[in-house]
């Protein structure tokens, strides 16, 4: 697709439909690639930052014009319509997106979402499954940093996610299923982290410990035996 690794992953999760929202959308590449590949017929582009709106509007004008896409200044799902058939929200920590769900007046949950928290995955997972949502995919992947991935939606009769373990909702259930590169990758690095944390010659015991316990704990999701 050309954007980079990580817009490219997040724009194949996209599968389109009649209205797309890219919420906080920034520079826009992924609502341009719904637009340019027929996913969607609208799109509503969001961002609370007046700049990075800006840069979005720019490049999306010849769909602005159209009446293809239209912008909206605000934050979170202000300006954005509950009946929205696909929303992205990527860039933002985990507690951001729970609070944009959650919100009294303008929260929901969408149709069909694909989230890219940057942090906090597990306070989303939980909110997700608790507030009416399901999750279909849930996975790491790596572009320089890590991150993680989660695409679901609106929890109907037919599509409905079999309750987390503790472990799926700290880790994810499909990095613990099919550990993929991204997701092991990572938690070797933080197993590297903690050895090196753990060598600090005044390190206090009671620290000590607790290292001690989640490097165990990250070993045994490496080996298998925390699901």
């Amino acid at each position: 697709m050309g954007y980079g690794k990580r817009i490219d992953t997040l724009c194949s999760l996209l599968e389109g439909a009649e209205t797309f929202a890219d919420v906080g959308c920034d520079h826009g590449y992924c609502s341009e690639y719904v637009l340019k590949n027929k996913l969607c017929e609208h799109v509503i582009l969001s961002d609370v930052s007046k700049g990075s709106l800006e840069k979005a509007e720019r490049l999306l004008a010849p769909y602005i014009r159209s009446g293809k896409a239209i912008s909206v200044l605000g934050d979170g799902f202000v300006g954005v319509p509950n009946t929205v058939d696909e929303v992205l929200i990527a860039g933002m920590g985990g507690h951001e997106i729970v609070s944009i769900l959650s919100h009294k007046r303008h929260g929901f949950m969408p149709k069909r979402f694909v989230f890219q928290p940057m942090h906090d995955s597990e306070k989303l997972r939980r909110y997700i499954l608790e507030n009416g949502g399901y999750i279909e995919r849930d996975f790491t992947f790596r572009d320089v940093k890590f991150y993680d991935v989660i695409v679901g939606g609106r929890a109907t009769s037919e599509k409905q996610t079999a309750p987390y373990t503790d472990a799926e909702y700290e880790f994810g259930r499909e990095n613990l299923q099919r550990m993929p590169d991204g997701f092991t990758e990572r938690t070797k690095k933080q197993i590297r982290n903690l050895e090196k944390y753990l060598k600090e010659p005044n390190l206090q015991e009671e620290s000590k410990i607790e290292l001690l316990k989640r490097k165990e704990r990250l070993q045994g999701v490496l080996n298998g035996e925390i699901k």
